[in-house]
């Protein structure tokens, strides 16, 4: 996703400054800042998609937890000290190094040596096909750019210059032993600051996946993943979609704690919003809506175990994790505290870095389990619940900035022919596609959601009906064009468009009886048509 350089460029000196700063003063308590910030750095890194750099720095933030636990008073060799100084350095260089690389396109750098001011780091939807460049990489290439991504074929002896860097690298491992594989992964990570580095063509075994993983690939398909997993794969690394910031609720009379809990979650930038009084924790979950609690343990008037039975009555705060933070390091009342709501305990005082990975692994697990909830499983859009519900805030949105709303229903023509004639398989992939369609053509900001068996349901907030009429017109052509393909056949397939518009005193079920009218009216005049009721 995109990342303005100035940004990464000032997280990065101010890492090194943290170091430099442990240096002049060695001793836990900056060394452990030092470990805050650049645990920080590194999820940042992980945010952005910046691969490559991300790697480097985990793997040197581990390397200065290490050296956290050797205890306060344990001196640090000077040999150790000054490796880690070295990757310090090789990492802001790296980063340095990326952000010049990244200033304007490649032709433009070879053809000026002048400098321009960089756009923000996010790698253009461009995938690399390293190695072979066979009728499967061919296939692959189509499909790609039937949805804007862009596939070049390259061996690995001839890669373009230092500085270009696409979204995506995918080496084939066809052909090569464990050792070759392993040689090439690390040649490419070493390459590639920002890439996702994925390895296709692999043994599926344990040693072979385990290998290539800590040899720097971000993921692996093994040989015989079908075409349309690796598709999949691709559509969701290009999507560049952005995840809300995470959030937490913290629960603590202490005023002193609360600001330091909030001071250690923003060095990661997660939003907090803090409460003393147990009592107020349901008005504050409504409104501030938290991915995660942080609840100290005992409160005046009140424990955090008894909120937490409160917090568990209601439905709708039934999974969001709980956290507990106390002074108290008693097993037993740990155990009952989990027992009784909670998702994790931490003794006071607490590590920072520890604090922040438990915050972070427990809302991207709470938020797994929504998506789950809220999506539908084969396309990952919104289910035919969600999507009621979406499009009813959605028209509250527009009625209260009193900003026009088209809405439509597209069904994909004789749909069952396709089943019949091809296989579930293919009218499974058809569905996929048409998904990966709308989310590629769609601004982010727009509903998409599977209604139904091939129906969705589309809403354009702030389109009127003569540019939705444009907008959706268009997909319906384009996507006629694509060539769907499933093992050694393909097809084509037509859509079929309805599409209304907000009127004064219209709700959600109106709008989609009135779209599914038109949706009727598009079938009844020969279908492959976009009609407006």
């Amino acid at each position: 996703m995109p990342c303005p350089p100035e940004e990464l460029l000032k997280r990065s000196a101010a890492l090194a400054a943290g170091w430099q700063a442990f240096l002049a003063a060695p001793g836990t308590d900056p060394l452990l800042e030092f470990a805050v910030s650049l645990s920080s750095f590194t999820e940042f890194l992980h945010g952005k998609g910046l691969s490559g750099l991300n790697q480097i720095s985990r793997s040197l933030e581990q390397q200065a937890l290490a050296l956290l636990d050797g205890g306060a008073d344990a001196p640090i060799p000077p040999a150790t000290l000054a490796e880690l100084g070295l990757r310090v350095q090789e990492l802001v260089t790296r980063v340095s190094d990326f952000i010049d690389g990244q200033r304007r396109p490649v032709m433009e750098r070879r053809a000026s040596p002048v400098d321009a001011p960089a756009p923000d780091l996010a790698p253009r939807h461009r995938v690399w096909l390293v190695g072979s460049s066979g009728p499967a990489w061919q296939a692959l290439a189509l499909q790609l750019g039937y949805f804007n991504i862009d596939a070049e074929f390259h061996q690995i002896r001839h890669l373009p210059g230092q500085g270009d860097e696409p979204a995506i690298v995918l080496l084939s491992a066809g052909g090569l032993d464990s050792r070759q594989t392993v040689e090439q992964v690390q040649q490419l990570r070493a390459r590639f600051a920002a890439s996702t580095l994925l390895v296709h063509e692999l043994a599926g075994d344990f040693d072979s996946l385990r290998a290539a993983l800590s040899a720097g690939s971000d993921f692996c398909f093994p040989t015989g993943t079908a075409q349309p997993v690796i598709m999949a794969k691709l559509i969701e690394l290009c999507s560049g979609k952005v995840e809300a910031p995470l959030r937490a609720l913290v629960v603590e009379d202490s005023i002193t704690a609360s600001k330091s809990i909030q001071r250690t979650l923003a060095m990661c930038d997660i939003e907090t919003h803090a409460i003393t009084q147990p009592h107020e924790v349901l008005n504050c979950l409504a409104q501030f809506q938290p991915d995660l609690i942080l609840m100290d343990m005992f409160m005046p008037g009140c424990t955090g175990v008894e909120a937490a039975r409160v917090i568990r009555q209601h439905p709708e705060f039934l999974s969001i994790p709980i956290v507990y933070l106390s002074g108290d390091s008693n097993v037993p009342l740990q155990i009952e505290a989990l027992r009784l709501g909670g998702d994790a305990f931490l003794t006071k005082p607490y590590n920072p870095v520890v604090l922040n990975a438990i915050v972070q692994s427990k809302i991207e697990r709470y938020r797994a389990l929504r998506r789950a909830m809220l999506h539908d499983g084969l396309t990952g859009l919104l289910n035919h619940k969600a999507s009621k519900e979406q499009l009813a805030a959605a028209i509250r949105q527009a009625v209260a900035g009193q900003q026009p709303l088209a809405v439509a229903m597209i069904d994909i023509d004789h749909f069952k022919k396709i089943n019949d004639s091809h296989g579930h398989p293919m009218g499974d992939q058809v569905i996929r596609s048409l998904a990966w369609f709308l989310g590629q053509r769609l601004r982010k900001t727009d509903l998409v959601g599977r209604y139904g068996g091939e129906e969705f349901l589309v809403a354009l907030p702030g389109a009127d009906r003569a540019r939705a009429l444009e907008v959706l017109d268009r997909i319906r052509h384009d996507f006629s064009q694509i060539q769907h393909p499933l093992n050694e056949t393909w097809c084509a397939a037509t859509l079929s468009v309805g599409l209304t518009q907000l009127g004064d005193s219209h709700d959600a079920q109106t709008l989609i009886k009135q779209a599914d009218e038109a949706l009727y009216a598009a079938k009844r005049a020969g279908r492959n048509r976009t009609v407006s009721d």
